[in-house]
């Protein structure tokens, strides 16, 4: 069975920076095409934060226009874990953050979330 398990998420000053984390467990690393990470927040649809494919497919990044230059995207292998360094947060970056992984079979798996909250 697959899961996907979050960290990193919590409160947080505006301009401050925070480290999410996300470990896949039941599923061969070799076996995962792209890797990342959505948010949803009160009311608003859901949105892309980051995507990072294989290396198999380039290892090509793709961001979110609101988190461009802010947020990097970056997944360990040996561990079966995306990573989401996250500097210059904003309010507005206040969501629950969910990770997904997208196998070559294009079925998607997610997490539960993990809350990220930037007071201003």
């Amino acid at each position: 069975q697959v899961q996907l398990v979050e960290s990193g998420g919590g409160l947080v000053q505006a301009g401050g920076s925070l480290r999410l984390s996300c470990v896949a467990s039941g599923i061969s690393i070799f076996s995962i095409n792209d890797m990342g990470w959505y948010r949803q927040a009160p009311g608003k649809q859901r949105e892309l934060v980051a995507v990072i494919s294989s290396k198999a497919s380039g290892a090509g990044t793709n961001y979110g226009d609101s988190v461009k230059g802010r947020f990097t995207i970056s997944r360990d292998n040996a561990k079966n874990r995306v990573n989401l360094q996250m500097n210059s947060l904003k309010p507005e970056d206040t969501a629950v953050y969910v990770c997904y992984i997208r196998p070559y079979d294009g079925t998607d798996y997610w997490g539960q979330g993990t809350q990220v909250t930037v007071s201003s």
